[in-house]
């Protein structure tokens, strides 16, 4: 088990209700808003969790959207989202509003998922707060 592992990410959002909705649509993610204390956060819920805000199976990961700011130094970096059926999941990222910007292959750019071989089927996307996430069709699923 490696020592560091990953437990959560963050992402920026300019309009949060946007955001939420679009993530509970697209994934079924459960989205908790937290207060002006807390600055606007949202914590998202992405796998079972108990109710001490944990996740319950061990590799996934739970994470959280914050108000973006002018600066680069507010945006963070894409992450990988893990879905049974990529061709599935790209409809709903559409009909969700993202826009799904393809991948690339042997022979450059795509318009649609590539296989990355001995891992599965991949493709980038934009989603309503701008910004790029990636999903994996894991061969395993």
């Amino acid at each position: 088990m490696s020592k560091n592992p990953v437990v959560h990410f963050e992402m920026g959002y300019f309009d949060n209700e946007r955001m939420k909705k679009f993530y509970e649509s697209a994934f079924g993610w459960k989205m908790n808003q937290l207060g002006p204390e807390m600055g606007g956060y949202v914590v998202a819920h992405t796998a079972e969790t108990g109710e001490d805000n944990m996740v319950k199976t061990p590799g996934t990961i739970n994470g959280g959207f914050y108000q973006k700011a002018e600066s680069p130094m507010s945006h963070a970096p894409s992450v990988v989202i893990a879905v049974q059926d990529i061709h599935a999941a790209i409809k709903d990222v559409e009909a969700a509003g993202g826009k799904i910007l393809g991948s690339m292959d042997q022979n450059g750019p795509t318009d649609g998922p590539t296989m990355i071989p001995g891992v599965g089927m991949w493709v980038s996307f934009m989603d309503t707060e701008n910004n790029r996430v990636s999903m994996l069709q894991p061969l395993s699923m």
